[in-house]
């Protein structure tokens, strides 16, 4: 968990399976890599604060500090999503992906922060593993921090999304990669595969192991 990015009391934990649902057989059934997953819990409404949702982010801190945004090719996920999250919050209530990062933008020197978010297209199945979603082709991406004319109101591709951090200047870079849920709607399942360029990141109830894609 990146503590400084959780908000309320939600899980974001490594987890065996999850193995299903009942009547599902063959591959979509089990985690796509290994034995397990991560898996996420968050509530809607169970803070004072407003919104009063939670929110959680697992990911690293360390080792993607430095690394090129402009140098992003490949990114995505598996999700087990079920039908009960459809309906807290309809066919995209869907896990992120999130890099935060400075934008160094010629035209806001003094800005050194911003979340770029992949909000995903509705899993193409549910009650079962999906198959890779592809965040650089599928859903949209923003900037939290409206720095760009990608913001949560404009959604961009993710190429866009790139083009509008490269002005010229210095390059954008990555502070810390991370999975998140919220602060919106009720959500309980899975994610596993995270690719991020070459590694594909499987998570397994000891750890989080790379494999080379």
């Amino acid at each position: 968990m990146i503590t400084r990015n959780t908000i309320g009391s939600p899980v974001a934990a490594l987890r065996y399976g999850p193995y299903g649902s009942f009547g599902v057989t063959g591959p979509s059934s089990r985690p796509p890599y290994g034995q397990g997953s991560l898996g996420i819990e968050v509530a809607d409404d169970s803070t004072s604060l407003n919104p009063p949702s939670e929110k959680a982010d697992f990911g690293n801190e360390v080792d993607f500090f430095g690394d090129s945004v402009l140098a992003l090719k490949q990114v995505g996920f598996r999700v087990f999503q079920t039908n009960e999250n459809v309906g807290y919050g309809g066919a995209e209530n869907m896990p992120n992906i999130r890099f935060e990062i400075d934008p160094n933008l010629s035209a806001l020197p003094a800005d050194n922060y911003s979340t770029m978010v992949w909000v995903p297209d509705a899993a193409p199945v549910t009650n079962r593993w999906s198959p890779f979603i592809d965040a650089t082709t599928t859903g949209y991406w923003y900037l939290t921090g409206n720095e760009t004319s990608c913001t949560q109101a404009a959604e961009c591709s993710f190429q866009e999304l790139k083009a509008s951090l490269d002005d010229g200047g210095a390059k954008p870079t990555i502070y810390t990669a991370s999975i998140g849920k919220g602060r919106d709607y009720m959500w309980i399942g899975a994610v596993d595969g995270l690719r991020i360029n070459r590694e594909i990141y499987d998570f397994e109830p000891n750890g989080v192991r790379t494999r080379r894609a």
